[in-house]
């Protein structure tokens, strides 16, 4: 059944013509950000850059071919989504964990989709041909594959392929908080009483890592500057995970099943790389560059790390309460 689903990543098929998903005929579309989201926020007619800074889109603009199937399909499972983005948080933290991931998909992919779409036409223009590595074809190819659950007999056996995080948060009202990286499948999302970080395919392994923060997390409400360096935490150890995810696909009359093979490290192959507190700097005082903090305010000579998750002397999680910083 593999063979028989759609995947645009192995002849490079980015069309308006054939649906996202299916690659069926079409003449359908769909927004990659959900209408009510754009209205609520406010999201319309702001501009939102490609990877390289040198294309910009309206938020409203971006749109996705779909077959009629797929886009009753997303509209039923936005109207779920929503319905518990209503409800806060606790709405939020009752959702099963493929809802946001599929969600979730729908805008990384969709950004993926015009990034492929941008670097094609960029190519083309100067003479030169459009090509994936190998490596990005398996991972985008895997991660498509995954979104087809939502209108296709795709089944996740009991490991998922995805770290999800759902958490309580304090922001002003109407405040929106969210970064996609469609390279690495990364999204963070943060409003007023909740937020989300989501690995989209790492197999768990950084949920995992990051198991004791989140526990100590548990039933807080984060101050924004911690759920920034929370999300800085996701970030690095993407960026470190020295092994692949890999996975078994096992065709049957009822579907298609995917077992998300579980990591483990040896010395010689280690699931994650060295975590380096000067490169992890630098990666978070982009996200707190908002505060005013920079790189050399998170490092300081013959001084720990500066951190607002975990008090760097007594390693106890710092009360949101005690942080001073606006949010």
């Amino acid at each position: 059944m593999a063979e028989e689903l759609f995947n645009p990543f192995l002849d490079l098929t980015f069309d308006e013509r054939f649906c996202f998903l299916t690659g069926s005929l079409t003449n359908e579309e769909m927004t990659v950000y959900p209408d009510w989201l754009m209205d609520h926020f406010k999201l319309r007619d702001e501009q939102i850059e490609m990877m390289d800074k040198s294309k910009s889109y309206n938020y409203s603009d971006l749109k996705l071919p779909v077959s009629l199937e797929v886009k009753n399909a997303f509209e039923a499972l936005d109207a779920k989504f929503k319905a518990a983005f209503d409800q806060g948080y606790e709405g939020m933290k009752a959702l099963d964990e493929q809802t946001i991931f599929l969600w979730t998909g729908r805008i990384v992919y969709g950004m993926l989709y015009y990034e492929m779409i941008y670097e094609r036409d960029r190519l083309l223009r100067i003479g030169k041909e459009f090509k994936l590595s190998i490596e990005l074809r398996k991972r985008f190819s895997y991660f498509h594959l995954m979104l087809q659950s939502l209108v296709e007999p795709v089944y996740f056996k009991e490991r998922k392929p995805w770290s999800i995080a759902v958490f309580q948060l304090k922001y002003s009202a109407d405040i929106l908080s969210f970064r996609n990286d469609s390279v690495n499948l990364l999204f963070q999302f943060g409003v007023n009483g909740f937020g989300f970080i989501a690995c989209l395919q790492d197999n768990g392994v950084i949920g995992e890592e990051q198991k004791d923060i989140l526990d100590q997390i548990e039933g807080k409400v984060l101050h924004p500057v911690q759920f920034e360096e929370l999300y800085a935490r996701f970030h690095f150890a993407d960026y470190i995970m020295k092994q692949t995810p890999k996975y078994e696909i096992e065709p049957t009359d009822d579907g298609l099943f995917i077992t998300s093979l579980p990591m483990e490290s040896t010395p010689t192959n280690p699931v994650f790389g060295f975590w380096d507190e000067d490169t992890f700097a630098q990666l978070l005082s982009n996200y707190w560059q908002v505060y005013g903090i920079e790189k050399d305010d998170i490092i300081q000579f013959q001084k720990p790390r500066l951190s607002f998750l975990i008090d760097p002397y007594s390693l106890d999680f710092i009360e949101p309460e005690s942080i001073k910083l606006p949010y």
